[in-house]
């Protein structure tokens, strides 16, 4: 009778334990570098379990939803990886470790703006010497290279070229940044399918990323997924300015959903 008593007031104690452990609570910490005084700020942390995800702040405090026994990811641009798992609710100090950096090796080679310029350089051995849009003080002093420049057909080419070059080298710059490891990382999409289907629906402009940090990038694609993922009529919405959106495939099938973003508390 007694043991049976014992075992069940054991049970208890251990529902309790379980139940209690599995509160979720907001954890406190700060983001340094290893070996070092120095904090390490905009570190993005990822709760590998609930997919929660926030960023530490400019000198590296940061607040979280979490659980005892969770896992935590912390990762920043040219520092390891680190995973640390909520053991209590006590403050987490988090040392990231710098990495490495091997010597430079040039590789002989051409870049992309390299190549464009070569071509540009070619139109103007062949006369283009302003791409197509000749100065006005070049106009006045050489009429007849003005007029050649304004309405010569190798211009017109060179103006086109330069604009559809312009165009290419935006987008490869968008592309660093905004690309389909990064979409099916943040929004949840299983495939390369589904997440080429919503960049085709939103892609940030070279404009728009010439001003966002990372975590603005993350926070309007998620806007904009969570509009293009509740939409019933996709292909009927109409231009916006911000975030921008542009017509897609209205036969994708969603994935699991994105993570949520929040920022840390001031």
């Amino acid at each position: 009778m007694h043991n049976r008593f014992y075992l069940h007031i054991i049970g208890l104690l251990c529902l309790f334990t379980i139940s209690a452990s599995a509160q979720e609570f907001t954890l406190k910490g700060i983001t340094s570098k290893k070996s070092s005084p120095d904090r390490v700020g905009q570190v993005l942390i990822k709760d590998l379990n609930t997919k929660v995800m926030m960023m530490s702040d400019d000198v590296g405090w940061f607040t979280i939803k979490t659980r005892i026994g969770d896992t935590l990811l912390f990762t920043k641009d040219e520092y390891t990886p680190l995973k640390v798992v909520v053991l209590n609710n006590s403050d987490m100090p988090v040392a990231l470790q710098p990495v490495i950096k091997l010597s430079e090796v040039k590789i002989v080679g051409q870049t992309k703006r390299q190549e464009l310029n070569e071509v540009m350089n070619e139109y103007k051995k062949q006369g283009a010497y302003y791409n197509g849009k000749p100065p006005i003080l070049s106009m006045l002093s050489n009429p007849l290279q003005g007029v050649y420049e304004l309405f010569g057909k190798t211009p017109g080419r060179a103006r086109r070229f330069a604009r559809d070059a312009k165009s290419e080298l935006e987008q490869a710059e968008i592309n660093k940044r905004y690309n389909i490891p990064f979409v099916k990382q943040y929004t949840g999409l299983a495939t390369d399918t589904l997440a080429r289907k919503f960049m085709n629906y939103y892609s940030p402009t070279y404009e728009d990323l010439k001003g966002w940090t990372q975590y603005d990038l993350i926070k309007h694609m998620l806007k904009a997924y969570n509009y293009y993922k509740d939409s019933n009529e996709k292909d009927k919405l109409e231009s916006l300015n911000s975030p921008t959106f542009i017509k897609q495939d209205t036969t994708v099938k969603l994935g699991e959903g994105p993570v949520t973003l929040k920022k840390p508390n001031q």
